[in-house]
């Protein structure tokens, strides 16, 4: 697969989870995560993107919103596990983007805010119609999701790569 690929990372932000006892860490979903998760596993469906690869913060909250979301999906695609994106800044956010391998053309990424936003909007150099005003606005809340799209290497992701060519919120 060569480097000028089109390639597209879609960034989903947890299912909204409940204020329990729990460490931050073991938050489940609440009750409206629980319904929420599917719906938005629905439209992600509905993109027509079929996903190479999926991380996963292994915070029970994504990870609750994935086993949820993943089985709306034609077609499950790998799942990565990873630590690092739990309470994951910018910088790091984007140095796990660059570890990608070239391989993977679509990219999911299940993780939690401050960082999806923080990513989405460092991303995204331009956007299509008044998406990236809209999700700015939002402040891309649980189950929200937005859709980057860039050509080259994942070792060249960085600010402003990207086109915002979708962002879906579950209560619009």
């Amino acid at each position: 697969m060569s480097v000028d690929t089109p390639r597209r990372i879609v960034l989903l932000r947890h299912a909204k989870a409940d204020w329990s006892d729990e460490s931050d860490h073991e938050r489940p979903l609440a009750e409206r995560g629980r319904k929420d998760a599917p719906v938005a596993g629905r439209r992600l469906a509905g993109t027509g993107i079929g996903f190479d690869l999926a991380l996963c913060s292994t915070a029970v909250r994504t990870r609750e919103t994935w086993k949820l979301a993943v089985h709306e999906l034609s077609q499950r695609p790998r799942t990565v596990y990873e630590d690092r994106l739990y309470e994951a800044s910018l910088g790091e956010l984007i140095a796990l983007l660059n570890e990608v391998s070239d391989e993977v053309s679509d990219l999911l990424v299940i993780g939690h805010n401050p960082g999806m936003h923080a990513l989405a909007d460092a991303l995204a150099g331009e956007s299509d119609g008044d998406l990236l005003p809209r999700m700015n606005r939002s402040g891309f809340p649980t189950s929200a999701y937005a859709v980057l799209a860039f050509n080259g290497s994942w070792k060249s992701v960085e600010h402003g790569v990207g086109r915002l060519v979708d962002f879906w919120t579950p209560h619009d």
